[in-house]
């Protein structure tokens, strides 16, 4: 499993409420504990959980879809997600499962849980919704990432125009209705969808890629936000289709780590006025 890669989900206060209860849903467990980020372990795969305050929200744009191996499976966690929450899709027998549901958590936390006809070995997959001005571009889109980073490759696609389950809104037949795709070994499945949704992508929910080195750093970071991606601060960034990562080098997190707070301070105030992360300037603050 690749956690150099994993989704962070962006909280007000309660990120460490929401660890604990996805934790027993899934019989995760707890990584990191701090204040301001949670870890978590949910079959082997990293996610991290923020406390970043009011300022945003997560929403279905980026759902996760929970590969589940027996019915039961599906309806164990179909019944604990579904507390405090909202049904997006009944829980039933579609075309493309014997057992789906999508549901909406107590947190805003959206799922897909998906009775697979074999074993994965990432059983929880971000899928994301291309809808109102990238609607059509989930093609484009899975092309520009398989490209940007290593070891990648799109995957099954199914087209609206291959048939499948009907649809309220009639959709172009060329738009995808569901892909698969990976980037450096982790999965991603995605769609178009041409509903008038009342959200879009935004911070709620980012992807982490840790680095090794400047090399990568910059390659990712200039490529994502290269013809209409917007930089943001302390390694953040939308990329063209409005998408957030998180491009962290390992080494922040070493010297963040480090057992001399003072030299672990003067880093996380160097890091806090970059936009790109810049190693060298952050080995330069925690030496001063």
């Amino acid at each position: 499993m690749n956690n150099d890669i994993f989704p962070c989900l962006w909280f007000d206060t309660e990120s460490k409420e929401a660890a604990e209860f996805y934790c027993e849903v899934f019989d995760g467990k707890v990584t990191a504990d701090t204040p301001v980020v949670m870890n978590i372990d949910l079959f082997g795969q990293k996610l991290m959980l923020l406390n970043g305050g009011p300022h945003f929200k997560t929403n279905p744009s980026i759902s996760f879809m929970v590969i589940c191996n027996t019915e039961d499976e599906v309806q164990k966690y179909w019944d604990k997600l579904t507390e405090g929450g909202i049904v997006l899709m009944a829980l039933d027998s579609y075309s493309w499962s014997k057992k789906y549901g999508w549901v909406q958590d107590k947190y805003g936390v959206t799922w897909q849980l998906f009775l697979g006809d074999k074993p994965e070995s990432q059983r929880i997959i971000p899928t994301m919704m291309f809808i109102h001005q990238n609607n059509g571009k989930a093609m484009e889109a899975m092309k520009f990432y398989t490209k940007t980073f290593p070891n990648s490759s799109i995957g099954n696609i199914l087209k609206y125009g291959d048939g499948g389950e009907g649809h309220s809104i009639p959709e172009p037949a060329e738009n995808i209705q569901h892909a698969h795709f990976t980037i450096d070994g982790y999965s991603f499945f995605c769609m178009d969808n041409s509903y008038d949704h009342q959200f879009d992508f935004n911070e709620g929910i980012s992807i982490v890629i840790m680095t090794d080195d400047q090399q990568q750093t910059d390659h990712l970071w200039d490529t994502l936000t290269s013809e209409g991606g917007r930089e943001s601060m302390c390694g953040w960034l939308k990329d063209r289709y409005g998408v957030s990562w998180q491009i962290v080098p390992k080494r922040l997190i070493q010297l963040m780590n480090d057992p001399d707070q003072a030299k672990s301070r003067k880093a996380v105030q160097a890091m806090m006025k970059m936009q790109k992360i810049i190693i060298k300037d952050l080995e330069e603050a925690y030496n001063s």
